[in-house]
C-alpha cells in the first residue's frame, strides 16, 4: 500500500481513538450523573465503576460498528481525508460543548461530519440515504421512547411503594441506584464505543487493509480502552447539568432514569442501532420528572439542550465539509 495512504489510515485511527476518549469524558455524565447527584455513590467510585463497565460493554458486540461504518456512506466512494475531516469536526464540536457544559450528542457530531465531508468529496452519490434515514430515525425516536419509558417506570415504582415513606424509599433506593448506574455504564460502552470501532474499520476497509466490514479484535480492544480512559477523566461540567439542572433528582427517580436509559440503549445495541446516550438519559430524566409533576421539570434547560441537539448535526456537516475542502489543499 502507498505510504501516504498508510499514514492517512494511521491518522484516522489516532483521531478515532481521541474521539472515543473525548466521547467517554463527555458522556461520563450519562452513566453516573444521577447516582452522584443523589449521593448514592462518591464521584471517585462512580468514575472508576463507569470506566470499568464502559470497557467491558464495548467488547460485547460489533453490530452498531457495522451500521456506522457501512450504512451511512459508501466505503468504495470515500477516502481517508473524508474520515479525517469528519473526526476533526466531531472532536471540535465535542470540545466546544464540553467547555460550556452542554450535553450535546457525540453521535450527531460524528454522523454530521461524515455526511458533510462525503458530500463534498463525491456529491450525493456517496451518501446511503436508506442508512441515513434509519440512523436519524433511531436518534430521533430514542429520546422520545426514553421520555415515555421513564414516565412509565416512575409511575410503576411510585405505585408499588406508595405505602412507604419518602425518607425510607430514598434510603433503600440509594443502594439500588448503584446497580442501575452500573447497568447504564455497561450499556453506554456497548453502544458508544462501537461508533469509533465503525470509523476505524471503515478506514481500514477503504484503505485496502481488510477485505470486508468485520471489526478486527485489536480495534475492539483499543476502542474499549480509549472509552474507558476517557470516562475515567470524567465530565464534571456536564454531570452538573444532567444531574441537577433538568429535574431535582432523588434516589428513586435517579434509579428509574438509569434503569430506563440502560434498557433503551442496550435494546438499541441489540438491534444494531446507534443512539445518543445523552439524548436517552436526558429523555429519561425528563420522563421521571413528568411522572412526579410536570412543572418540576426545568423546561428552560431542556429547551436549551434541544436547541443544541437540533443544531449539532447540520453544524457538524458544514464543519466536516469545510475541513475536507481545507485538507484537500494540503493533501
Amino acid at each position: 500500500m502507498h505510504d501516504t495512504v498508510f499514514m492517512l489510515v494511521v491518522t484516522v485511527i489516532v483521531l478515532a481513538l481521541l474521539f472515543d476518549c473525548i466521547n467517554g469524558c463527555h458522556d461520563a455524565a450519562n452513566a453516573i450523573a444521577t447516582s452522584v447527584t443523589t449521593r448514592a455513590i462518591s464521584p471517585q467510585k462512580a468514575i472508576l465503576m463507569a470506566a470499568s463497565l464502559n470497557f467491558l460493554g464495548a467488547l460485547v458486540s460489533t453490530g452498531v460498528a457495522k451500521t456506522v461504518g457501512g450504512d451511512l456512506i459508501r466505503a468504495d466512494m470515500i477516502n481517508q481525508v473524508v474520515i479525517i475531516a469528519a473526526l476533526v469536526s466531531a472532536i471540535s464540536w465535542n470540545m466546544l460543548t464540553w467547555k460550556f457544559g452542554i450535553p450535546s450528542s457525540s453521535s450527531h457530531t460524528l454522523f454530521g461530519g461524515l455526511i458533510g465531508a462525503a458530500f463534498m468529496h463525491q456529491g450525493i452519490d456517496a451518501l446511503v440515504f436508506s442508512g441515513i434515514a434509519k440512523i436519524v430515525a433511531s436518534l430521533v425516536l430514542s429520546p422520545l421512547i426514553a421520555l415515555f419509558g421513564g414516565t412509565l417506570v416512575m409511575i410503576i415504582l411510585l405505585w408499588l411503594f406508595r405505602a412507604m415513606s419518602p425518607s425510607f424509599l430514598n434510603e433503600k433506593f440509594k443502594k439500588a441506584q448503584i446497580v442501575s448506574a452500573a447497568m447504564m455504564s455497561f450499556s453506554h460502552g456497548a453502544n458508544d464505543a462501537q461508533k469509533a470501532m465503525g470509523i476505524m474499520t471503515l478506514a481500514l476497509l477503504s484503505g485496502g487493509l481488510i477485505p470486508d466490514m468485520e471489526v478486527p479484535l485489536w480495534v475492539k480492544i483499543s476502542a474499549a480502552t480509549a472509552m474507558g480512559l476517557g470516562t475515567a477523566m470524567g465530565g464534571w461540567r456536564i454531570i452538573r447539568t444532567m444531574g441537577g439542572k433538568i429535574f431535582k433528582l432523588e434516589p428513586i427517580s435517579g434509579f428509574a432514569a438509569d434503569l430506563n436509559s440502560s434498557l433503551v440503549i442496550f435494546g438499541a445495541t441489540l438491534l444494531h442501532m446507534p443512539v445518543s446516550t445523552t439524548h436517552v438519559v436526558s429523555g429519561s430524566i425528563m420522563g421521571v420528572g413528568v411522572a412526579k409533576r410536570v412543572k418540576a421539570v426545568r423546561w428552560s434547560t431542556a429547551q436549551q439542550m434541544l436547541m443544541a441537539w437540533v443544531l449539532t448535526m447540520p453544524i457538524s456537516a458544514i464543519v466536516g465539509a469545510v475541513c475536507y475542502q481545507i485538507m484537500t489543499y494540503f493533501l
